[in-house]
């Protein structure tokens, strides 16, 4: 009995030591090895980048063997594509960047960020580049050789210095083209053809884009995508590492309820939208104390709104010139008044084209959604103002001045005073001429509690005298 359970132990002691071994642990880390994929389809935008955060999050605590980041995208804000650059530099991960599916693209900020990525690959049917930054309200850069008009030096003036308007532009784009050079650099990617897409708006097709060394391979499915770069050394936060993906399975990370929501409110127009639809809400919650669901839904949608505006490059005058528009719009309800009315509107549109400080794909303001929310809500104060209007030139119809003229019956009567009936109420009244239980007699006025009542015929019989 001795002996056996001696073997028995002895037997456990080994299988603990066979699953602890290193080997047996590396076999179980083998089982877990995966690839995860985020899919960026649209504009590159907050939403994009709080997406992308996230997910290579989930990557890095999940020690994944390879990010595959999976982009369509006609670009986006620059603050947004910076930070996605900034988590792939610092990423644990390694990041393989794909533009797909067939007829996709990466233009303009998904150019950059594919120059950042560890790893670039490009379907059939794809292309990059015209990565040209858009100022808002600006021409755009003069291309080499260009005959512009409107670039041309004013007389006196050194024709090699570039006229006051291109500054901005002349410096946001060697901005752009240090950018995609120390990114080429790092990668080793063709700096000099990333510096065209920069400064001449380049685009390049997928076969093009491999011949160029722009991108390192060009793959029709993840499943090639992982074969090709299986071997490949990349250089992980200083360290080199070879990656091992092929035959690695592919799991793709949705986005949550947060971030659909959040790419749908950073929109500028849906943040216009919601911000009118939260100011008159309260407007009319102010107006109907008691309500309580225009108030609910206005506070909700002006957070909303306000909260979108904050994530967007918005230029704070021409938010404060949109909320004095909708001030006055609103006054202009309340006290109708020609000026107030058309400088509410003025003010509004002018805030609208001075709301983005920079415009980027997929980040305009629609022209149709201002003018047609300034046009709504004219049209409403217009409306309310003419009902205002109208109820002053009318009778009133309640208080003391309503009951002038009403015809009263008189129930008893002694020495100028007595009581009437009026409106189905019993009053105090008194007159200044003789009156008599039965006569027909009408409201003259009304001081305090107190009418003051004639005849109904004194003023045909006073006409006919």
């Amino acid at each position: 009995m001795k002996l056996a359970r001696v073997a028995l132990i002895a037997a456990a002691f080994v299988a603990a030591v066979a699953v602890c071994s290193p080997s047996a642990t590396g076999e179980a880390n083998g089982q877990e090895r995966t690839a995860l994929r985020i899919e960026i389809d649209g504009a590159i935008g907050p939403a994009s980048a709080m997406q992308f955060e996230e997910a290579l999050a989930v990557a890095a605590e999940r020690n994944a063997e390879v990010f595959i980041l999976q982009m369509d995208t006609p670009g986006g804000l620059v603050t947004s594509m910076r930070e996605i650059i900034a988590d792939i530099l610092a990423s644990p991960v390694p990041v393989i960047g794909y533009v797909a599916p067939a007829g996709g693209h990466a233009a303009s900020a998904g150019t950059y960020i594919l120059y950042a990525t560890h790893v670039a690959a490009m379907a059939p049917g794809t292309n990059l580049g015209a990565a040209t930054p858009i100022e808002m309200g600006g021409p755009l850069p003069s291309f080499p050789g260009g005959d512009d008009k409107n670039n041309a030096p004013e007389a006196g003036k050194d024709p090699k210095s570039p006229p006051a308007g291109d500054a901005m532009i002349a410096k946001a784009t060697n901005d752009a083209v240090a950018l995609i050079r120390s990114l080429a650099e790092l990668r080793g990617r063709n700096a000099d053809w990333g510096e065209k897409a920069v400064r001449e708006a380049a685009s390049l097709s997928a076969n093009a884009a491999l011949q160029e060394r722009v991108v390192d391979f060009v793959a029709r499915d993840t499943t090639e995508l992982l074969q090709l770069a299986d071997g490949r050394t990349v250089e992980i936060a200083g360290r080199k590492e070879v990656l091992a993906t092929k035959g690695l399975p592919v799991e793709t990370l949705e986005p949550g309820w947060l971030i659909r929501l959040l790419a749908v409110i950073t929109d500028p127009n849906i943040a216009v939208i919601l911000m009118l639809i939260g100011v008159y809400g309260l407007v009319f919650e102010f107006t109907s104390p008691g309500a309580v669901a225009p108030g609910v839904v206005g506070t909700i949608c002006l957070l909303l709104g306000l909260y979108a505006l904050n994530l967007l490059p918005i230029s704070y005058a021409g938010l404060a010139l949109m909320l004095l528009g909708i001030i006055f719009l609103v006054v202009e309800v309340f006290n109708p008044t020609v000026v107030l009315g058309l400088g509410g509107v003025a003010a509004f549109l002018l805030g609208a084209a001075m709301l983005l400080r920079i415009e980027g794909p997929g980040f305009e303001m629609s022209w149709a959604v201002i003018g047609t929310a300034a046009v709504l809500t004219l049209g409403l104060a217009l409306v309310t103002g003419s009902y205002l209007w109208a109820a002053r030139k009318n009778v009133p119809r309640v208080g003391a001045q309503a009951m002038q003229g009403l015809p009263a019956k008189v129930l008893d009567w002694e020495g100028g005073e007595g009581h009437v009936l009026a409106r189905g109420e019993r009053w105090r009244a008194k007159a200044n001429e003789p009156i008599a239980v039965g006569d027909s007699v009408e409201v003259a006025d009304v001081r305090g509690l107190v009418l003051t009542i004639r005849r109904r015929n004194a003023r045909s019989d006073g006409a006919r005298q």
